[in-house]
């Protein structure tokens, strides 16, 4: 067995046996979506599941409250945007920020390929935006993340595609409804920190949001935020190469912080006017404890959109 084949091995048994237990029970995916068949019974969450899904044969024979899990029908392809450009090949914490691209694409995988859907992918490298078809099963899964994890490291490229033009094709590509999901660092070339701008890959977002549910995942490393006291350095573009020779002091550190906060905060703005859901994955987190909060903040969100009015409302 070769070590990329080992650490794939690893990442699915992280994904399954600690999501499963932090997640209390199987659950259909990332986000919740309406279903149209009940399937198994669970034990009851209180605060997150609806009491009018209460399995009442089940919940007098063990004496413990049991609702029924909905099966989600809301698709049957899910596709996924995998953000390799040079900027992903960094990281000063447990990993690489590429690395936390392929254990993001692979917890979407593990998670809706439990329920028999296609999984497909596009990967934005070099001049190239790579096409691997959807196909079910985990040996498809298991190539497909493979492929990511022996892709070269990115290099400077003349006019090479952007993430708005990755976007672009995945909304043109595939046009029956279903969960996308795009895993990028969310860096412009020419980064905007005024939140009222249109950033370049806003739109076709928005355009993709409208037609299926989307999952926007925020790949972040710490050295992004802020940077360390260690006085001259030499800081490289990895998107062009060049190279420039500066001075950390306390001024251009907090200069630093603070740009990088407001670049952050725009980007959160500006996917939340696309309506997407945005989830944040650092190098230095448990990004597998992310993932869950993240599920279940959805779900306790979808609860209280289901939920019926209550009794004191005037009528």
């Amino acid at each position: 067995m070769t070590a990329s084949e080992q650490a794939l091995r690893r990442l699915e048994l992280t994904i399954v046996k600690r999501l499963d237990g932090l997640l209390h029970g199987s659950y259909q995916g990332l986000l919740p979506g309406p279903g149209s068949e009940f399937g198994d019974s669970r034990v009851y969450v209180p605060g997150e599941d609806d009491i009018r899904r209460m399995d009442w044969a089940v919940t007098a024979r063990t004496t413990v409250p049991h609702v029924r899990d909905l099966i989600a029908d809301r698709e049957l392809e899910t596709w996924a945007l995998a953000d390799l450009s040079p900027s992903m090949d960094f990281g000063t914490a447990g990993m690489e920020k590429r690395d936390l691209v392929v254990a993001a694409i692979g917890a979407v995988g593990f998670l809706t390929g439990r329920i028999g859907n296609r999984f497909g992918a596009y990967v934005l490298h070099d001049e190239y935006i790579h096409r691997m078809p959807a196909r079910g099963g985990r040996p498809a899964l298991y190539g497909l993340l493979h492929s990511l994890m022996d892709a070269p490291r990115g290099r400077p490229v003349a006019d090479a595609p952007d993430l708005a033009e990755a976007i672009e094709v995945l909304a043109a590509a595939r046009r029956r409804r279903g969960l996308r999901v795009v895993v990028s660092d969310f860096l412009d070339a020419e980064p905007t920190l005024d939140p009222d701008v249109e950033l370049p890959w806003e739109r076709p977002i928005r355009r993709l949001a409208a037609r299926h549910q989307v999952l926007a995942i925020e790949v972040i490393d710490p050295r992004e935020l802020e940077l360390p006291p260690v006085g001259l350095v030499t800081l490289t573009d990895p998107e062009s190469g060049r190279d420039r020779r500066i001075r950390l002091t306390a001024k251009v550190r907090a200069d630093y912080a603070r740009a990088a906060a407001e670049q952050r905060a725009t980007t959160r703005i500006a996917l939340r006017r696309c309506g997407v859901a945005h989830l944040v994955l650092r190098t230095d987190r448990d990004w597998i404890a992310d993932i869950a909060q993240f599920v279940l903040r959805q779900r306790r969100m979808a609860h209280l959109a289901h939920r019926p009015p209550s009794s004191g409302v005037a009528r």
